[in-house]
């Protein structure tokens, strides 16, 4: 028997159902002097999609949908680095194996998009927020169908985690305006790849509206005493 398919941008996004993840806004990949600044990184375009986002979480949070600020996490002394990773890393563009050290300034959400007290925060250790994190356990009892990933870069840490939520049978939808990688080429060829097999490509002010005109989560019932 054929499940049912929720077909429209508005029914994946309706309130109680959808998740805005926001991912890797941190100090070392958003802030002038921080880790992939000193590491040559052009900052411009992770910078410019802060307001978007600004505004993107206080509609999430006006309608009561679920909000997940999803960090970088690095443990010193290499301890969650493995042979491949820490190979990878080294050679990886404007990118070094000490970035988001846990504990650091560096690996703290910025200012702007600070979590508010409730919101679930995830720390990883690999690009995809799924990969040794218990964010699909968290999605699912929230009840979640859709992820809204947000953030950067979008053709590393992003597209990993839309790809694992698209397998784990979550909808995707990216606001195009609301992700943003070092290469827009290759943000751009994200971009095509989820439309093409991932998701819906949509703007932060089309589910701005859509969250503006949803329905609130409803508030869940209190433990029996």
């Amino acid at each position: 028997m054929e499940p049912p398919i929720l077909q429209s941008l508005a029914e994946r996004l309706e309130p109680g159902r959808a998740a805005l993840i926001i991912i890797d806004m941190q100090k070392d990949f958003c802030v002038d002097g921080f880790a992939t600044s000193r590491a040559g990184r052009p900052l411009a375009a992770a910078q410019s999609i802060i307001p978007r986002l600004e505004g993107l979480l206080a509609a999430a949070r006006a309608a009561k949908a679920l909000v997940c600020h999803v960090g970088f996490w690095t443990l010193p002394d290499h301890e969650s680095d493995s042979g491949p990773w820490l190979a990878q890393r080294r050679r990886a563009t404007y990118a070094s194996d000490r970035i988001a050290i846990a504990g650091t300034e560096g690996a703290e959400f910025i200012d702007e998009l600070s979590p508010a007290d409730g919101e679930l925060v995830i720390r990883k250790h690999r690009y995809s927020a799924f990969k040794g994190t218990d964010l699909d356990m968290m999605l699912r009892a929230h009840s979640i169908q859709t992820v809204v990933p947000t953030g950067v870069s979008t053709n590393v840490c992003v597209e990993s985690t839309l790809r694992d939520a698209f397998e784990y049978n979550y909808y995707v939808c990216v606001p195009e305006d609301g992700v943003a990688s070092w290469n827009m080429d290759l943000h751009a060829s994200t971009l095509t790849t989820v439309d093409a097999r991932f998701g819906l490509v949509t703007t932060c002010a089309e589910v701005m509206d859509i969250w503006g005109a949803g329905t609130a989560r409803p508030a869940k019932p209190a433990a029996a005493e």
